[in-house]
């Protein structure tokens, strides 16, 4: 399954893309998409067109995006906000699944502890992708992302793999049999 990664960002969106079967997990691409400064409207746009564009080149099945944090300046908050909007929506243009992880989840994907440094991520990024050299602290955000959602898929397939086949099943909250 290929999988594309965003970090959202109003001044850089980084993306990254890999694949995934099962466990094994290799890289096929990653970079960022620079946004100019100026008025709003534009700069929502380029990171719609950029999205696009990379969706076109890679052709990804599944994206995960990273989720917003609440810092202690509320307008950049909304501002990040609408920048992870308009990625969200150029996703959904492109009829992909959306999947969305805190920074934090990242990192215990990756690095194995939620309050990693950037440096920790970027590094185990390029250890983990087997990258020559290190990718750029968004790049490495949005690898991250794509690797978090990778290992939730797994988790998931063997969670789903260690089911015993006569284990009751539950079906719209209501378990078969009695009511209560």
């Amino acid at each position: 399954m290929r999988i594309l990664g965003i970090d959202p960002g109003l001044r850089v969106t980084g993306f990254g893309v890999i694949d995934a079967d099962g466990p094994r997990l290799s890289y096929v691409g990653s970079g960022v998409i620079r946004i100019a400064a100026g008025p709003l409207p534009p700069r929502l746009r380029t990171i719609f067109d950029g999205i696009g564009e990379v969706i076109a080149q890679f052709g990804p099945q599944q994206a995960a995006v990273e989720i917003v944090f609440l810092n202690a300046n509320p307008q950049s908050t909304l501002l990040l906000g609408q920048a992870r909007g308009a990625a969200i929506t150029a996703l959904v243009a492109a009829d992909l699944p959306v999947h969305e992880y805190t920074a934090m989840q990242l990192k215990q994907a990756v690095v194995g502890y939620g309050r990693a440094t950037k440096a920790q991520v970027q590094a185990m990024v390029q250890r983990m992708l087997q990258l020559p050299g290190l990718p750029s602290t968004d790049a490495a955000d949005a690898l991250a992302c794509a690797i978090c959602h990778a290992n939730a898929g797994v988790m998931s397939a063997q969670a789903r793999s260690h089911v015993h086949p006569t284990a009751p099943r539950r079906a719209g909250g209501i378990r078969r049999g009695r009511i209560r």
